[in-house]
């Protein structure tokens, strides 16, 4: 168990925002005073995000109105990451065919790249964010372009974006036409690629932040690369069952129900014999079967503390590791 709240164990904490910090236009519960509560003690707030449609300070912006006062400063795009990445590869002054929205071409001037209009321009590169007016003009443009021979490069590859009414398309489902035209498959800049988070820590002057997260294959997966400690959050994509049977590359180091455990401190599930324990809770592998001590088996739909979430997640990581087939219901968190 840590003595302090989790975040001041590493001083700054990198959020994500779809589904980790608001849904939509909604601040999720919790968060607007959670995060005021972690300035307050001294802990740096940062912000993520694979979202490449806005500029950081649309985000500040959007942030500040849902409750968390939030600068451009404390925030990295996809967007920058890919101009970065571009910058880094190619050089400044290199010629490139965007595709996305004002906050692309921002972050490509800032890089000191030039953006061209055609593929008859000759791109030495493209790259393709996400803009909610995408035609089929511009994708087949870009794809014109990489068959001309034009480096593909992506802000991302998240196939679907939550929001308050379920999941919009993201610029992965988009990037999949270009990649079936073209044959080509693109250098992805964000999540869970690992250099938008060293990006991230970099501009946010921490050696070692906490990542904060609720989508296991971008925010968990992109942090374990990176070689962070990751808090995932159940408010967003990814439901515990999916946390319990997730593979090496997937694991969260630390498991929470919220924002509010970001200054909780943090218990952590220990072995003890064959059972996994977390504080007043148990579990255990039997036969590829979950169960709690002094409950049993897990049955669909069964309600569990956060202490027996920890423990089932340890146990069943454990099992699997060790070659053992695991199985588990959907179930629901609770404190």
């Amino acid at each position: 168990m840590t003595e302090l709240p989790l975040a001041l164990e590493y001083g700054t904490a990198i959020l994500d925002l779809d589904g980790c910090t608001f849904h939509g236009d909604t601040a999720i519960e919790y968060v607007p005073e959670t995060l005021e509560a972690a300035r307050a003690t001294g802990i740096k707030i940062f912000f993520l995000t694979n979202n490449s449609s806005r500029t950081p300070e649309m985000v500040a912006e959007k942030l500040s109105g849902l409750g968390i006062p939030t600068e451009p400063r404390d925030i990295v795009t996809s967007a920058q990451a890919a101009a970065a990445m571009v910058a880094e590869q190619l050089g400044a002054g290199a010629k490139v065919y965007a595709i996305g929205t004002e906050a692309v071409v921002t972050a490509l001037a800032e890089e000191g790249l030039e953006r061209v209009e055609s593929a008859d321009d000759d791109p030495v590169a493209v790259l393709q964010g996400l803009n909610p007016k995408i035609t089929l003009t511009e994708l087949s443009e870009a794809a014109i372009a990489i068959q001309r021979g034009a480096e593909y490069f992506a802000t991302n590859l998240d196939p679907k974006l939550p929001n308050e009414r379920g999941f919009g398309v993201g610029n992965g489902s988009l990037v999949a036409a270009v990649v079936n035209t073209t044959g080509v498959t693109p250098t992805a800049a964000g999540k869970p690629e690992p250099a938008i988070f060293h990006l991230a820590a970099e501009r946010a002057g921490a050696s070692n932040p906490l990542t904060v997260g609720d989508q296991l294959i971008t925010d968990v997966r992109g942090a374990v690369a990176a070689g962070m400690p990751a808090l995932h959050v159940l408010t967003g994509v990814s439901p515990a069952r999916e946390v319990i049977l997730a593979t090496l590359q997937d694991r969260p180091s630390h498991l929470g129900l919220d924002m509010r455990d970001l200054l909780l401190p943090y218990e952590a599930a220990q072995p003890d014999g064959e059972w996994w324990a977390c504080v007043d809770a148990a579990a255990r592998v039997q036969g590829s079967v979950l169960e709690l001590r002094g409950s049993g088996r897990l049955t669909d739909g069964q309600t569990v503390t956060l202490h027996e979430y920890r423990a089932l997640a340890a146990a069943a990581w454990h099992a699997a590791d060790s070659g053992e087939n695991v199985s588990c219901p959907d179930i629901v968190v609770s404190r």
